[in-house]
């Protein structure tokens, strides 16, 4: 199962759990369509299979030759209407929108999904689909603002058997005010704030060994003890054999930008955006994600190489980033 939870993204938080008349509307759509039933554009066939393989970068061998399966997180691509699109949202759904406009909950932003995988979908398969509103959030103060979360469910079946569920919710929110402009630069500098420390990652007995390299200047990845085959993130057990057994091999740090995205929002203290966070593909053959530094973050591109270096961002907190680096 692949998951993400709505309190990621109430970034920094704190719901204010109001019951109010708006509520009490708002939650009577739980339980209503919010699409009309719909059909896959085409059968679950293997040319996408190998498009979207190819794309990730996943060579697992359960998504080829006879007795192939999709891959599980492929379950909304199904789905999708292209360019001609699928039939309109229902009428509940607009009907509950246009409620929160209408309150002044005129903003709108995604925040995350969930899926659920109750068997793999394998070529010839063919879908069908439907959404219904499951759920409205009593009002919640976020970062960005005020307002109600809505999520909605679709439900993916073959013929009538239920193959997985997609989750997808939104905030539609009145945002938050703007931030008053920074004093003149001949005024004093202002206290940071003592939250205004990067975030400390969740260290556990899984990845505890990533960190003690990182604390020695070392970028570890861990490799299979039985099929030697390397991974990071850190793992419990091998993805491609599920052996147990591990070591580790350090690496030389070199790589180049796989992906990368340009952080405009949301603010946080401290952080100073804009910023580029990359997806990095280490010269090993395994990907990392991290910030790339050393380059205006508009300079940023993807095959652009680079070299980790170790920033200390404060007395507790060291972190492995990439510098880009000529090509020569």
């Amino acid at each position: 199962m692949s998951t993400g939870r709505e309190k990621a993204a109430e970034v920094g938080g704190g719901g204010t759990d109001v019951r109010d008349a708006l509520y009490e509307r708002l939650t009577a759509y739980e339980g209503r369509s919010a699409s009309h039933a719909a059909v896959g554009k085409d059968p679950v066939n293997e040319p996408m299979i190998r498009h979207w393989c190819e794309a990730m970068g996943d060579d697992n061998p359960a998504y080829r030759g006879p007795g192939a399966i999709a891959p599980p997180t492929m379950l909304q691509a199904w789905t999708l209407g292209g360019l001609s699109g699928h039939p309109d949202r229902s009428g509940a759904y607009e009907e509950l929108s246009t409620l929160l406009d209408e309150a002044g909950y005129t903003s709108i932003v995604a925040t995350d999904c969930e899926q659920e995988y109750l068997r793999p979908l394998r070529p010839g398969d063919e879908v069908g689909f439907g959404n219904v509103i499951e759920s409205v959030s009593p009002r919640k103060t976020t970062k960005l603002g005020t307002g109600y979360f809505i999520t909605t469910r679709m439900d993916i079946r073959v013929g009538d058997e239920l193959v997985g569920t997609h989750r997808f919710r939104v905030l539609k929110y009145t945002p938050a005010p703007r931030p008053a402009k920074a004093a003149p630069a001949s005024a004093p500098a202002a206290t940071a704030p003592k939250d205004a420390r990067r975030p400390r990652p969740v260290i556990n007995r899984d990845n505890a060994g990533f960190w003690a390299g990182v604390a020695e200047h070392k970028l570890l990845i861990q490799r299979c003890a039985d099929c030697a085959v390397l991974r990071h993130p850190w793992l419990p057990g091998c993805n491609a054999c599920g052996s147990l057994g591990w070591d580790t091999v350090e690496a030389s740090g070199a790589g180049t930008v796989f992906s990368y995205v340009v952080m405009h929002h949301p603010p946080f203290p401290a952080f100073d955006p804009p910023y580029a966070v990359g997806l990095v593909e280490l010269d090993e053959g395994v990907r990392i994600i991290s910030n790339v530094v050393g380059v205006p973050y508009d300079k940023v591109r993807i095959g652009m190489p680079v070299q980790v270096e170790f920033l200390r961002v404060d007395d507790e907190l060291e972190l492995p980033v990439f510098r880009a680096r000529s090509e020569g």
